[in-house]
């Protein structure tokens, strides 16, 4: 299999409305691409966690960029931001700074930078105040969970 790139931008709403819209694009590129089951259903995974993000806490949205890899799938997030003010204590599980209305809605909860990194064989984030967030994430490639 040949090395592929696919980009994709996040536009920052401040809703809900279009979250999932980019990694259902993901997920089905992946796919049409012959990346194996599990391996699209965890880069989906960090793609909405990332795109929620990028959704909800940027001003002006951020990239997502997919590279496929014959042993591995890499994924690239980087927006401009407000950055995070403490990254370990955002890697917590159950630590959020989403505002009221997001936890009225039922999200919020704290759970999307530690699934990402969960779902990922390799997490790298890095953040700066005022500056933005970048996160560089690998998933390992295995044949066995071929479709």
């Amino acid at each position: 299999m040949e090395r592929r790139v696919f980009a994709y931008s996040v536009v920052s709403t401040g809703s809900f409305d279009d979250v999932g819209v980019v990694s259902t694009e993901i997920k089905r590129d992946l796919e049409e691409a012959g990346v194996e089951r599990e391996t699209v259903r965890r880069v989906a995974v960090i793609c909405f966690e990332a795109e929620m993000n990028l959704a909800l806490y940027t001003e002006r949205g951020g990239n997502i960029e997919v590279v496929v890899e014959p042993e591995k799938v890499v994924i690239y997030v980087e927006d401009d931001g407000p950055g995070i003010e403490d990254v370990e204590k955002a890697m917590q599980p159950g630590y959020s700074t989403a505002p009221l209305w997001v936890h009225e809605l039922g999200f919020g909860a704290g759970m999307g930078l530690p699934n990402m990194k969960e779902n990922s064989d390799f997490f790298e984030l890095t953040s700066e105040v005022g500056k933005g967030t970048k996160i560089h994430s690998v998933v390992f490639r295995r044949r066995e969970n071929a479709a």
